[in-house]
């Protein structure tokens, strides 16, 4: 079953490169055209700032996320009373889908009669709208991830710091999260694939808007596959799209082999 899945992957994505280098539009043509596909989508004002806004979008979604999501564990870490309840509500978003998330947020940030907070309706502000819910629904997610890594650290690493009086957060800072390397590997990775495919929010938010200004690569695509019958140029975005995504699973599928072999 894997393999035919994988199979069936790979299959797609070679026929999706393939058909970035010819002229397809409604339908998928033979004629070749080399690089043109992706000279078109570089010179189109559209998709630039669709990379422009998920630049914006990852590198806020990322730091926010791990920000939030750390405090969050490290409180939850303490045994506070209630840990059960309040890991069910920070990581309860997280089970929503965007969709979901992203119509509860459109409703609460319109701004009604006398109200100053318009964010989603300005064209310079509106992609950290969408910045917000995405932190909002995924820091739980970090959060549950890290408390993990925590609960993981050797007991007598905080004994020895208790008695050498060294204070909870240099121990934290300086000790325990340097020691969960490989757990801000997984969190970046999955962060970064989702900022990837950012498309589910900003459909359910703003539709793109106002204008284009929260337009994303993943949406720019859609709408070029389905809505302008211009399956070429929405080929050539796809593998564009591809390339992060590579350039972040290859080097972590790479040093967890490496760790693997390093174990043996």
């Amino acid at each position: 079953m894997a393999l035919t899945v994988l199979v069936a992957y790979i299959g797609g994505v070679l026929w999706t490169l393939r058909t970035s280098f010819t002229n397809s539009r409604t339908f998928a043509s033979d004629q070749f055209i080399g690089l043109a596909q992706y000279e078109r989508l570089f010179g189109n004002e559209r998709w630039l700032l669709s990379l422009h806004n998920l630049a914006i979008y990852g590198v806020l979604f990322i730091a926010a996320c791990v920000v939030i999501g750390c405090l969050l564990a490290i409180f939850i870490d303490q045994h506070v009373t209630g840990e059960g309840v309040l890991r069910t509500v920070f990581l309860y978003p997280y089970a929503m889908s965007f969709v979901a998330t992203g119509l509860v947020w459109q409703w609460l940030l319109t701004p009604g009669p006398g109200a100053s907070f318009d964010w989603i309706v300005d064209q310079d502000m509106v992609i950290y709208t969408v910045v917000i819910a995405g932190v909002w629904q995924a820091s739980g997610l970090v959060m549950a991830l890290m408390l993990a890594g925590l609960r993981g650290v050797d007991p007598e690493i905080w004994k020895a710091a208790r008695l050498d009086g060294i204070p909870a957060w240099r121990v934290y800072l300086s000790i325990v999260l340097p020691m969960l390397g490989p757990t801000f590997a997984t969190v970046l990775l999955l962060l970064s694939t989702a900022v990837v495919k950012l498309y589910d929010a900003v459909v359910a938010m703003t539709q793109g808007g106002p204008g284009i200004a929260s337009e994303v690569p993943a949406k720019f695509i859609m709408d070029h596959l389905f809505l302008r019958s211009n399956i070429g140029l929405a080929s050539a975005g796809a593998m564009v799209l591809l390339a992060p995504v590579l350039a972040i699973l290859v080097p972590y599928a790479y040093g967890r082999s490496r760790r693997r072999q390093g174990a043996r």
